[in-house]
């Protein structure tokens, strides 16, 4: 396996034997460190956000659940 760098990118190169579907979910998991990284949100404001969207969920779907 052989990493570069140009520029901006990183280059991965490797052979057949590498499973293509773990090497995604690897770069997956990176791009996820990348974005939590940038967060600048506290706490309250994730915890308001989910009752946001909680509620709206539920107002949207609540007829399949109740009569």
């Amino acid at each position: 396996m052989v990493i570069t760098r140009q520029d901006r990118s990183i280059i991965i190169e490797a052979n057949d034997s590498i499973n293509t579907e773990a090497v995604q979910k690897v770069i997956d998991y990176i791009n996820i460190l990348e974005i939590t990284a940038q967060n600048q949100g506290t706490e309250e404001q994730a915890a308001e956000l989910a009752r946001e969207v909680e509620a709206n969920w539920w107002k949207s779907n609540k007829h399949r659940f109740l009569p």
